[in-house]
C-alpha cells in the first residue's frame, strides 16, 4: 500500500471530528437552538442559522444510501485498493456521509443494508479514516494499519548483543557513553490509552480527558498524554542498546536521578526511545547502572521524558 495516498487536512472546524476518529469515537455536530445534526462540519446550523452547535458522540449505526465501484484509480496510488466500494450513507441520525466500504464484496452490497463504522488506521501517527462494513464483519479486524505502512519492527534481540558481566568494572565502564542507541520500536499512544490511565490513576484532569475543552483552551489544541504514562510506556520499548549484563541474581529498578517532562505528547502520536549508560558504578551491594532513557513522539528532535533510571544488579 502507498504511503503517499492525500490525506484530509484538518481545520479549525473540522478538528474535533478527526481527533474523534484517532479515539474511536464519531463525533458530529447538533444544533442546540433546533436539535438539527449536521455534517459536513460547519460554523452555521443549514436549517435555522443557529452557531450554538456543540459537538456529540454518535453511535454510527448507518445504512446504505447509494454506492458506485470503481475500477479505475483516480490516482496511481490508489491502485491497491481496486476496486474502491465509493459509497454514501446515512447515520441513524439523519445526516449522509461520504465514506469506502470495506469488508464486502460486490455481491454483498445493497441499498438500504445496515452497516456499522470502521475507525481504519492509515499512517503511523495515528491518523484515521472512517469507513463502514456490515453488520456481520469483523470491524475491529479492519482497524489495523496494513503491514507495509506500519513501521518496521526493530531487531533487539540480536544474538551477538555485547554481553557483561556485572562484576567486570572495565567492561562496565566501557558502555558509557554520550552517544544514544539506535531507536526503538514505536507505540502509539491515543485517547482511549489516556482515558484508560486516568481512570486506573485518578488523573482526570480536562488537559487530558476532554478533547472539546482541550481544543478550546489547552495550549497545545487538544489533549495531552499524562507525563507519568509516557514515562510507563518506556517499559513497552524495546531499546536496542547492544549489550546484555550478565552473572547477577536480581535486577532493581532502583528509581530516577533525573525525570524530566520537556514536550507534551498529543493524543493520536506514536512515541519512541532512545538510551545511553551515563554512569556505571560497582559497589559492596551490587552494580548500579544509571541508563538515561530519552522517549519522543516520532519525528520530534526535543525529548517528551528524559528519566535517569538507576537499576541495580545484585550478585
Amino acid at each position: 500500500m502507498s504511503n503517499n495516498k492525500p490525506m484530509p487536512v484538518a481545520t479549525e472546524i473540522s478538528a474535533p471530528f478527526w481527533e474523534g476518529l484517532k479515539a474511536r469515537r464519531l463525533l458530529i455536530q447538533q444544533c442546540a437552538a433546533c436539535d438539527q445534526w449536521l455534517f459536513y462540519p460547519r460554523r452555521h446550523c443549514p436549517a435555522c442559522l443557529g452557531h450554538d452547535l456543540a459537538w456529540r458522540e454518535v453511535s454510527g449505526q448507518a445504512s446504505l444510501y447509494s454506492f458506485t465501484v470503481a475500477r479505475i484509480p483516480t490516482l496511481p496510488d490508489f491502485i491497491d485498493e481496486m476496486p474502491q466500494k465509493l459509497a454514501v450513507v446515512e447515520l441513524a441520525e439523519g445526516v449522509r456521509i461520504n465514506t469506502t466500504l470495506v469488508g464486502l464484496d460486490e455481491a454483498q452490497i445493497r441499498i438500504g443494508m445496515p452497516l456499522q463504522p470502521v475507525f481504519a488506521q492509515v499512517d503511523a501517527k495515528g491518523g484515521r479514516l472512517l469507513r463502514f462494513t456490515g453488520l456481520d464483519q469483523d470491524a475491529i479486524g479492519f482497524e489495523t494499519m496494513p503491514d507495509a505502512q506500519q513501521a518496521p519492527p526493530l531487531a533487539v534481540e540480536q544474538s551477538d548483543r555485547q554481553q557483561v558481566d556485572c562484576k567486570d568494572e572495565a567492561a562496565l565502564q566501557a558502555l558509557v557513553s554520550e552517544r544514544f542507541s539506535e531507536w526503538s520500536n514505536s507505540l502509539l499512544v491515543d485517547q482511549a490509552l489516556i482515558d484508560a490511565f486516568a481512570q486506573l490513576s485518578g488523573d482526570d484532569y480536562w488537559i487530558h480527558t476532554d478533547p472539546d475543552r482541550a481544543r478550546r483552551s489547552s495550549p497545545f489544541g487538544g489533549t495531552i498524554a499524562h507525563g507519568a504514562l509516557v514515562q510507563v510506556l518506556q517499559s513497552r520499548l524495546k531499546l536496542a542498546l547492544g549489550f546484555e549484563i550478565t552473572g547477577f541474581s536480581t535486577q532493581i529498578n532502583y528509581g530516577s536521578d533525573r525525570l524530566r517532562f520537556p514536550a507534551p505528547v498529543p493524543a493520536g502520536s506514536r512515541i519512541h526511545a532512545r538510551a545511553r549508560v551515563k554512569a556505571v558504578e560497582v559497589r559492596e551491594r551490587g552494580t548500579q547502572l544509571t541508563l538515561e532513557i530519552n522517549t519522543h513522539v516520532v519525528g520530534q528532535e526535543r525529548p517528551s521524558v528524559i528519566n535517569d533510571l538507576v537499576i541495580l544488579y545484585q550478585r
